[in-house]
Parts: C-alpha cells; structure tokens; sequence
C-alpha cells in the first residue's frame, strides 16, 4: 500500500463477454481475474476499481437470464476477488447483479485485504432511457456506502446515479467523501457524449476526486478520471476510447486541501437556500 494520505487506483476499463449463463458469466471473472493479476503482479495499488456490472454484460439477452446469473453478496463474484485481494493486498471494488429476498439489484460490493466483504451500495436511480431498460428488471437502492483507505472517505455511486446532483453534494457535504466511484455502462447511444460533462461537473462542483469508469468495446469505452480541479495545465486523465485500459493513478489528500483554499466556493455557499425570499415581478 502507499503511503497514508495518499491512494493509488487501479481502474480497469475491462471488456466484458456475453453472459446469458452462469459458465459463461464464471469463464469470463476467471478471465478477469487472470487480468487484474498481472496487472497486480506489474505495478500494486491499493484498491482496484471495476465498472458496473463487471460481472455479466449489460445486455437484454442477459437480463432475461437473470434468475440464473444473479447472486447473493457471497456469490461466486465474491469468491473470485476474495482471492485476488488476499493474494495482493488490496481492496477491490466490483460489480455485479445482486439477488436476495427482496429482489435484484444493480450493485456494488467491496471487498478488503483480508478477504471480508466491506459492505455493498445498489443502484439508487435505475435508467430507463436510450440503450437501458433496468426499471425492468431491477430495484432501487435505498442507501449510501463510505468506506476508508488511507484516510480517505471513498463512495460509490452507478452510473445514471452522476445525473442526480444531489446524490453526490450529499456524499460530499453531509458524509465528507474525498473520492466518489463512479462505475458506468455507457453504450454509444444519444446521451454517450454528455457523459463527461457531468462527470467533470461533479468533482469541480464538490471539490473531489471522481473515478468514471466505463467497460470497454466498440460500443462502450471512454473512461475518465477528474480531479478537484481541472484546467489547461491539469487536465482530467481520458482512458482509450475503446481498447481494455488499466491505468494506475495516485491522488494525495494535500490536492484536495490546496484547492479548497484556493477556490472558496464550497465555504462561500449559504447555509439555506430553499429560506430565500423570491422576488416577483409586478403583474
């Protein structure tokens, strides 16, 4: 691990097959885990980042499926990165399509070094729109997930999640998160190319450290990187448009200080803006 107040990522923008059953779906985290080795084996990190969904593609044909290719937090996802964390010492961040009591859930689990899982965040906002059709399949979330490495206060959030802007100033502000996850399956459909607006929206707004990261392919790909800042001289970090992409990068709390020094805008916010009085124009 590096050191503390510092936090290096390996974010795996990973191709994913089809998975309509479970060999398929279990060929395909053997195959990734084979990956995220020597990867591992190259250059260690201290959490390793994968997109939503790892687990199985984002298709109909696999959605369809579900009752066999789902899991339970324990389920062969589990078993798989519980190995590679133990092996290397890391944390890992996977997703995959969670099934329980209640129903099934687009989610996020995180597993430690030691082999326990961390807990788990399932998709809040279920798109409906262009390539997706997740309210026909799964359910809603009702919960926020931090966790700490390093002495940094980390939280994931799924993709369509990025749209609602009050998920992550709430992360930011009530639950003093440093690094949001932002794990997405972004097909090239009409809302692709506005993906990276928000992305950038929300670490500048926040004031944060914002991992988007995509699944790769001809129709996927693009992943992002932003930091709290952003401008000619610190660009965001763009993954292959694409190509799998495993890239390690290494933030430091200092960042996060220095620009919240130099741009006040979050201590400048009012403490109430639903009490402002509104104006109205003689009728």
């Amino acid at each position: 691990m590096t050191s503390k107040d510092t936090l290096t990522l390996l974010a795996c923008q990973i191709q994913i097959p089809p998975t309509a059953t479970t060999a398929a779906r279990d060929h395909h985290l053997a195959d990734t885990a084979a990956k995220l080795r020597a990867q591992l084996s190259a250059q260690n990190a201290d959490l390793v980042v994968l997109p939503e969904l790892s687990s199985i593609d984002y298709s109909r044909s696999a959605f369809d499926n579900l009752d066999e290719i789902s899991e339970p937090l324990d389920g062969k996802s589990f078993e798989t990165w519980r190995a590679v964390a133990i092996e290397f010492g890391v944390y890992i961040s996977y997703s995959f399509a969670r099934r329980d009591a209640s129903g099934t859930y687009i989610s996020i689990a995180f597993v430690t070094p030691e082999g326990t899982l961390a807990g788990h965040y399932d998709k809040l906002h279920l798109c409906q729109y262009g390539a997706s059709m997740e309210k026909e399949y799964f359910g809603a979330g009702d919960h926020v997930f931090t966790f700490n490495i390093n002495n940094f206060t980390i939280s994931p959030i799924i993709c369509y999640d990025i749209r609602i802007p009050e998920l992550a100033r709430v992360l930011t502000l009530k639950h003093g998160v440093d690094l949001i996850l932002h794990c997405g399956a972004y097909y090239r459909d009409e809302s692709f190319n506005t993906w990276h607006n928000f992305a950038m929206s929300r670490a500048m707004e926040n004031q944060i450290f914002f991992l988007s990261l995509n699944r790769a392919g001809k129709t996927w790909g693009n992943s992002i990187f932003c930091w709290p800042w952003m401008d000619e001289n610190t660009p965001a970090v763009r993954f292959a448009d694409t190509d799998e992409d495993f890239r390690h990068v290494t933030v430091a709390k200092e960042q996060l200080h220095e620009v919240r020094e130099k741009y006040t805008f979050l201590g400048d916010r009012l403490a109430d803006y639903d009490a402002l009085m509104a104006l109205q124009s003689p009728s």
